[in-house]
């Protein structure tokens, strides 16, 4: 079933519930994701006024995936209300190269991440200065040849984007991982080796074939990823985003947990909580607990 209120419609999947699907976007649609919509329906009045009808849309529990800098404000305000992935953005790609890379092929994929937003980086990392040159002529040439908007939205990207000489390769794996880029690409003479040794990115390009444009669209890896430097603590959007993560206790034999009691007095009593000591007491069967002693009368 389909409801349709101006550009916005909300689709049922199956009888169940939980299962819609909403075409919004924006801000707006993260406000009414996280704290739900209630049902709405206009009858009329015999006007010409359009009948809409609409049902509840209930809180969400987690909001995930990417949007421009308002989505992102949006999340970070419901970020506690409801779960979010992370705030993403600006985009970013970084390319490690040698003297072997094809100089086109580099500014093709510098400039496919500057089209993105006038404040999404294009890093080129290399050992090579004739290279960095080739390709910064490259990158002058193709993003003349773009159309509009995308080239003004690029040109103004590159002013900010920038490229490294570094003296040997560890060193372009050390600004790499400093950096920690939402992209990396590794277009160098032994791609696979020098991607292994790199610890920080969101998402890994081996190779002169692994375009990052392939990633967004079709080789499989998420599309959705850390930036800002963020990929030295977290990964990318997956499965385990929607993964709850539980843990529980049972104990059956109260004999056999007497050290970890004993442990728990102590511990609790060095941090001043003695209401938990005394918890733990409870269980004991060597240590009278002290609140029977205090209504015992002793100390």
């Amino acid at each position: 079933m389909m409801w349709r209120v101006g550009e916005s419609e909300m689709l049922r999947l199956s009888e169940r519930p939980n299962d819609i699907l909403l075409c919004v976007g924006g801000a707006q649609a993260v406000g009414c994701l996280a704290y739900g919509v209630e049902a709405y329906n206009n009858t009329g009045d015999g006007s010409n006024e359009e009948i809409i009808s609409i049902d509840a849309i209930p809180p969400c529990d987690v909001i995930v995936g990417p949007g421009n800098k308002w989505v992102t404000a949006a999340k970070s305000i419901v970020n506690g209300h409801c779960g979010i992935d992370m705030l993403a953005g600006p985009s970013e790609v970084l390319v490690i190269c040698d003297e072997t890379a094809n100089a086109e092929i580099v500014a093709a994929d510098l400039i496919a991440q500057a089209e993105h937003d006038v404040v999404a980086r294009a890093i080129l990392v290399s050992t090579d200065e004739d290279i960095i040159a080739k390709i910064d002529k490259e990158v002058e040439s193709q993003v003349n040849c773009l159309p509009e908007p995308n080239r003004s939205t690029a040109t103004e990207a590159l002013k900010q984007s920038f490229a490294v000489h570094c003296t040997d390769m560890e060193e372009c794996i050390a600004i790499s991982d400093r950096l920690a880029p939402e992209h990396l690409e590794i277009q160098t003479a032994n791609s696979q080796e020098v991607g292994d040794k790199c610890a920080n990115y969101g998402g890994l390009f081996i190779g002169t074939n692994a375009a990052e444009v392939l990633g967004d669209y079709g080789a499989g890896p998420n599309h959705t990823l850390p930036t800002g430097g963020t990929g030295r603590y977290t990964g990318g959007l997956s499965v385990f985003n929607f993964l709850g993560i539980r843990t529980w206790m049972r104990i059956d034999s109260r004999e056999d947990s007497q050290e970890m009691v004993g442990d728990s007095i102590r511990m609790a009593r060095l941090e001043g909580l003695e209401g938990h000591a005394r918890a733990a007491e409870a269980r004991s069967l060597t240590v009278e607990p002290a609140y029977k002693k205090a209504r015992n009368g002793g100390s």
